[in-house]
């Protein structure tokens, strides 16, 4: 769940939090309106954007956090569907996120701190605008992709099942070991999965990030029963729920129809993902399988990269070498946690095993938060 990312545990391995956004970040004109983009002003208690209308079509934001806080923005469609995003904006920096928008109406929204609902300003798309796969090769690419996600949101609901179903029979060693390999489809689609505002916080909340009042239920209320408390025997419902959330996800997974720039932007946001929650072993704080996920986010990544393959080799060819060796660089520097069919705890990790993780991961970064604007580069 992309909420308040705890940048004092990155700080404590080695890496500056300047290094965790500004080595991925993308250098924006003083004047983004001379290069067509929309300028959005964050600060800690507003979030203004130059323009209030766009026409239909490729949006680019070049968000600027003129606060004291981390922030975040998101472009929101109705019911809180994440269309983009761009995490971990630090104070002083400038991000730019391409988003694909047809006409209708949207929330420009920053979250100072990266928590709560934020505060939003609203956009009006007018006009009409041919779809980016309109382009047979971007189309293909986006076909492409889809099938992955269809085919991990199969995977993520009968290995959530299989989860559920040893939570329910009290067997907590079976559901210890199940518990991170059904994570692992969940991250490798992340950011669709989590597209979904009104159930990603009741699959993937954490108990200080959810809304006051809300229940605290999903994957992490059930880490906790197992490896905190140690006591599943009144966790049947939380499992069902669960359950029940994950098809739902997967139903709205297959069935939305994705922009290439989703890809691109979903092949970035899981790295920060990494480099925000993962690294600093905050999100599975009971169990510390955080670097499962943290394969996952990598193969996730690799796949929406795999799917723009051919539109990236046309158009920058030099770009999608640079990723192919950011992503050989991660996968070696990983692979030295493995531990049989999974990966050493986060805990067994020492500061300089976290540095080098990080490091390679901000060097990735760089190159992938690129690919955004050379796929729709003619």
């Amino acid at each position: 769940m992309r909420t308040s990312r705890l940048l004092t545990a990155a700080l404590a391995t080695g890496t500056t939090a300047a290094c965790l956004t500004a080595c991925s970040g993308t250098a924006t004109p003083a004047d983004p309106a001379a290069t067509g983009k929309i300028a959005i002003h964050a600060a800690d208690t507003s979030c203004t954007a130059a323009a209030s209308t766009a026409p239909a079509g490729t949006a680019v934001f070049a968000i600027s956090n003129e606060g004291s806080k981390v922030t975040e923005f998101y472009v929101y469609a109705e019911g809180d569907r994440v269309l983009g995003e761009v995490e971990n904006i630090l104070p002083g920096v400038t991000r730019d996120l391409h988003v694909e928008l047809p006409a209708g109406a949207y929330q420009l929204t920053c979250k100072p701190g990266m928590v709560g609902a934020g505060v939003r300003t609203a956009l009006h798309v007018t006009g009409s605008s041919a779809p980016l796969t309109a382009d047979a090769a971007l189309a293909e690419a986006a076909a492409s992709y889809q099938r992955y996600v269809t085919t991990e949101s199969a995977g993520l609901q009968q290995k959530t099942k299989e989860f559920t179903d040893a939570v329910k029979a009290g067997d907590l060693a079976k559901a210890k070991a199940l518990y991170p390999v059904a994570r692992t489809y969940w991250e490798r689609i992340e950011p669709i999965a989590s597209s979904f505002g009104d159930l990603d916080p009741k699959v993937d909340g954490r108990a200080d990030t959810i809304e006051p009042g809300a229940e605290f239920t999903g994957f992490h209320r059930l880490e906790k029963d197992l490896w905190q408390t140690g006591d599943i025997s009144d966790s049947g419902p939380i499992a069902d729920r669960l359950t029940t959330d994950i098809a739902e996800i997967a139903a709205r997974s297959t069935a939305v129809r994705l922009s290439p720039l989703a890809l691109a932007n979903g092949a970035k946001s899981l790295l920060d993902e990494i480099a925000t929650g993962k690294i600093t072993g905050e999100e599975d704080r009971y169990s510390h399988t955080d670097l499962w996920d943290f394969a996952a986010n990598i193969e996730g990544s690799k796949a929406a990269i795999a799917a723009l393959r051919p539109v990236l080799q046309q158009r920058s060819p030099d770009l999608i070498a640079q990723v192919d060796a950011g992503f050989a660089t991660v996968d070696a520097a990983l692979a030295k946690h493995r531990a049989g069919d999974g990966y050493r705890l986060h805990t067994e990790l020492s500061k300089a095993d976290l540095k080098e993780l990080s490091d390679v991961i901000n060097a990735l970064a760089e190159p992938v938060s690129r690919v955004a604007a050379a796929i729709t580069r003619q």
